[in-house]
Protein backbone atom coordinates (compact mmCIF):
# COMPACT_ATOMS: atom_id res chain seq x y z
CA UNK A 1 0.00 0.00 0.00
CA UNK A 2 2.94 2.31 -0.48
CA UNK A 3 1.38 3.74 -3.65
CA UNK A 4 -1.81 4.96 -1.92
CA UNK A 5 -0.16 7.89 -0.15
CA UNK A 6 -2.22 11.07 -0.69
CA UNK A 7 -0.31 14.34 -0.75
CA UNK A 8 -1.92 17.11 1.31
CA UNK A 9 -0.98 20.75 1.32
CA UNK A 10 0.87 21.47 4.52
CA UNK A 11 -0.37 24.49 6.49
CA UNK A 12 2.61 26.73 7.07
CA UNK A 13 0.92 29.40 9.16
CA UNK A 14 0.14 33.01 8.32
CA UNK A 15 2.44 34.87 5.98
CA UNK A 16 3.48 38.02 7.82
CA UNK A 17 4.56 39.86 4.68
CA UNK A 18 1.31 38.99 2.90
CA UNK A 19 -0.77 40.18 5.86
CA UNK A 20 1.20 43.44 6.05
CA UNK A 21 0.68 44.05 2.33
CA UNK A 22 -3.06 43.32 2.60
CA UNK A 23 -3.28 45.66 5.61
CA UNK A 24 -1.50 48.44 3.74
CA UNK A 25 -3.76 47.98 0.69
CA UNK A 26 -6.94 48.05 2.80
CA UNK A 27 -5.67 51.10 4.67
CA UNK A 28 -4.95 52.93 1.42
CA UNK A 29 -8.42 52.14 0.06
CA UNK A 30 -10.14 53.25 3.28
CA UNK A 31 -7.99 56.40 3.41
CA UNK A 32 -8.81 57.22 -0.20
CA UNK A 33 -12.53 56.86 0.42
CA UNK A 34 -12.27 59.05 3.53
CA UNK A 35 -10.36 61.74 1.62
CA UNK A 36 -12.93 61.65 -1.21
CA UNK A 37 -15.71 62.10 1.36
CA UNK A 38 -13.82 64.95 3.04
CA UNK A 39 -13.13 66.73 -0.25
CA UNK A 40 -16.81 66.42 -1.22
CA UNK A 41 -17.89 68.01 2.08
CA UNK A 42 -15.27 70.73 1.66
CA UNK A 43 -16.51 71.48 -1.88
CA UNK A 44 -20.14 71.67 -0.74
CA UNK A 45 -19.24 74.01 2.13
CA UNK A 46 -17.25 76.27 -0.21
CA UNK A 47 -20.15 76.40 -2.69
CA UNK A 48 -22.56 77.28 0.13
CA UNK A 49 -20.44 80.18 1.37
CA UNK A 50 -19.80 81.41 -2.19
CA UNK A 51 -23.57 81.53 -2.84
CA UNK A 52 -24.12 83.21 0.53
CA UNK A 53 -21.50 85.85 -0.31
CA UNK A 54 -23.11 86.53 -3.73
CA UNK A 55 -26.50 86.98 -1.97
CA UNK A 56 -28.00 84.24 -4.13
CA UNK A 57 -29.17 82.44 -0.98
CA UNK A 58 -29.96 83.54 2.54
CA UNK A 59 -30.11 81.80 5.89
CA UNK A 60 -32.71 84.27 7.17
CA UNK A 61 -36.38 83.37 6.79
CA UNK A 62 -38.35 86.06 4.96
CA UNK A 63 -41.39 87.36 6.85
CA UNK A 64 -44.39 87.76 4.60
Amino acid sequence: MAGSHIAHAAYKGPSVVKEIMIGIALGMVAGGLWKKHHWNNQRRTKEFYDLLEKNEISVVVNDQ
